[in-house]
């Protein structure tokens, strides 16, 4: 599976404001549920919070994954947020988070779910993504940097 497969350029918000973990959660939520009649964004942010209660989704170097299992969804999709200032979102390295990519899957797709999580993780950790991602202004550049992004050969 590709990011192009589950992110699209409408799934995207950059230089937000947000003041905490729970209007990120809704920002998401919004943006999730815009494309699934059968799921509602209230549905989707409960979920998201729940698996944030599990314990916190940041990697570090303000970096966070918000991922959810929804009943009712059928497809795995996707949302990117960019923020204008890092926040707290009790990452393991204590940095404000600021890229954050929440996936929603359905409640059935373990492994697609781990697959995925895997390659966001590994592409990141990455610095100079990160960097990329940060410097970039235009929220389209920044989707063709997500979706075009590539293991790199080690």
């Amino acid at each position: 599976m590709q990011i192009s497969d589950i992110l699209t350029p409408e799934r995207m918000l950059c230089h937000i404001q947000a003041t905490s973990k729970k209007r990120v959660l809704e920002y998401f939520s919004k943006l999730l549920a815009t494309e699934m009649s059968e799921v509602t964004s209230h549905n989707i942010f409960d979920s998201l919070l729940g698996r944030e209660r599990l314990g916190s989704t940041a990697l570090g170097k303000g970096v966070a994954i918000p991922h959810a299992r929804v009943s009712q969804c059928e497809v795995t999709l996707a949302a990117f947020v960019q923020l204008e200032k890092g926040i707290d979102f009790e990452a393991p390295d204590k940095q404000p988070v600021d890229l954050l990519f929440a996936l929603m899957v359905p409640e059935n797709s373990t492994e697609e779910h781990l697959k995925i999580l895997a390659l966001l993780a590994q592409m990141f950790s990455e610095d100079e993504f990160r960097d990329k991602l940060r410097r970039t202004n235009d929220c389209g550049e920044k989707f063709n940097l997500l979706t075009n992004w590539r293991p790199s050969a080690s």
